[in-house]
């Protein structure tokens, strides 16, 4: 992927099919799981961007054994909950949070001692939410700033049963205490304030582990025999977002994404854009490895602006970065509030997002925990160079912004697209956009 990209203004709509790579959430967690289990996975559709494959080579390096059959397709032949083997290096995460916050609430129920670091982004995330839980646990954990940020290092053990109340609703949380309570005896507990992606919860009881959920609280029996599965991953809906936003904005577009995972704990941007008048439309509807997939249709459609329910947060919480572009070009005001947690994104998506559309001309206010957008639906200035800070979701979301700018938008530091979507420009493209190398 290029440092830098440069997108033109776009003079006819998007048309044709497009599919998008496979889900970065459920492509993690069929390699830890996979590993973990006993007996052969199989995996379809598995997404080869950087950080999943940054989670494979982790797994390895504990002696794992992991074959690519074709694109997408690979073999895991797992070791079993206890046949893991301590690594003789430090496991580089690069830029992937999702993989170094799972790793970390595996690692401290195993028995031997293990380094995690990341690239200079990933070491600058917080990592005391996840740590703080497993401590309570027994854990023992090491890492710089007061055990806040990696490297960490992790000294595993036998831990003890926890009901935890994580106070804010994330997915990488829950996941991490989860995945120390395999390890570990008794039934492990989280509760959370609202309902977060429940890609592990489905996953566990996919490979056999007893989980149970009565209302925001899950649990998970420990030392479960997890066996092997044929997992199918479905469409990252994260990547098919800026597909959905850019037909909406484009007047003449008709664009189709197929297979798309549409679990609803992930759905939100689809609720936000149905608010905002989206023409969009869920086809040929299955479900798919215990996943609910579909197709999604997206036709030009103005679009007005709207207040987020808090309650939707959650479930759109990486996709906000795209919803600030469809706002920015909408009718009328957008107001978020209650979305502090963006300021702890690969960048602070809050910041990032209001800077970025600000130099293309659009009117963006920032909150300390959200953002007011006025919105200006005849489009924006656009003719100047905007850093996505290395962040791929703001890489993404500012070419599509600029296809509704009315000058040519340069956009650096795009490498980082390749850690959730190596063929974006590709595909954008493939469906007429201007986009090329700077």
């Amino acid at each position: 992927m290029a440092e830098g990209l440069e997108v033109k203004p776009l003079t006819a709509g998007l048309t044709g099919v497009v599919g998008v790579p496979g889900d970065k959430s459920i492509s993690h967690r069929s390699v830890i799981l996979g590993s973990v289990a006993k007996g052969q996975t199989r995996v379809s559709g598995l997404l080869e961007g950087e950080d999943v494959l940054r989670t494979m080579e982790a797994f390895r390096a504990m002696g794992v054994a992991i074959q690519r059959h074709a694109a997408g397709d690979y073999v895991i032949d797992g070791v079993g909950l206890d046949g893991l083997a301590e690594p003789d290096h430090v496991l580089d995460m690069g830029n992937s949070g999702t993989g170094m916050r799972l790793l970390t609430g595996l690692l401290a129920s195993v028995s031997f001692f293990s380094v995690v670091t990341g690239d200079d982004s990933l070491r600058t995330r917080p990592m005391g939410r996840v740590i703080k839980p497993l401590t309570r646990m027994g854990a023992v954990i090491l890492g710089r700033d007061g055990n806040r940020l990696a490297p960490l290092a992790i000294r595993g053990r036998e831990l003890l049963p926890l009901e935890h109340d994580t106070g804010v609703a994330s997915a990488q949380v829950k996941s991490a205490i989860l995945l120390a309570g395999l390890n570990t005896p008794g039934v492990t507990e989280v509760t959370e304030p609202a309902l977060s992606r429940d890609h592990t919860e489905r996953m566990l009881a996919g490979f056999g582990a007893t989980v149970e959920r009565h209302g925001l609280t899950v649990a998970v029996t420990g030392w479960p025999e997890l066996r092997g599965q044929n997992i199918r991953v479905p469409g990252d809906i994260s990547s098919a977002a800026f597909f959905m936003v850019a037909a909406l904005l484009c007047p003449g577009s008709d664009v189709t994404i197929t297979g798309v995972g549409v679990n609803p704990t992930r759905t939100g941007l689809l609720d936000l854009l149905g608010e905002m008048g989206a023409g969009i439309t869920l086809e040929n509807q299955r479900t798919e490895g215990g996943e609910p997939v579909a197709d999604i249709r997206v036709v030009h459609m103005e679009l007005q602006g709207v207040t987020v329910p808090p309650e939707v947060i959650p479930r759109a919480i990486d996709e906000f970065p795209i919803f600030f572009v469809a706002a920015s070009l909408a009718h009328g005001q957008t107001v978020l509030r209650g979305a502090e947690e963006l300021r702890h994104k690969e960048s602070d998506r809050i910041r990032s997002m209001v800077m970025g559309l600000s130099q293309l001309g659009a009117r963006v206010e920032e909150a300390g925990d959200g953002v007011i957008i006025h919105g200006r639906p005849e489009g924006l200035q656009g003719g100047v160079t905007v850093d996505s800070l290395t962040d791929h979701r703001v890489a993404m979301s500012m070419v599509v912004a600029g296809l509704r700018c009315r000058e040519p938008v340069r956009v650096l530091r795009t490498a980082n697209i390749a850690t959730s979507f190596p063929d974006y420009v590709a595909r954008m493209r493939g469906l007429g956009v201007s986009v090329n190398a700077l």
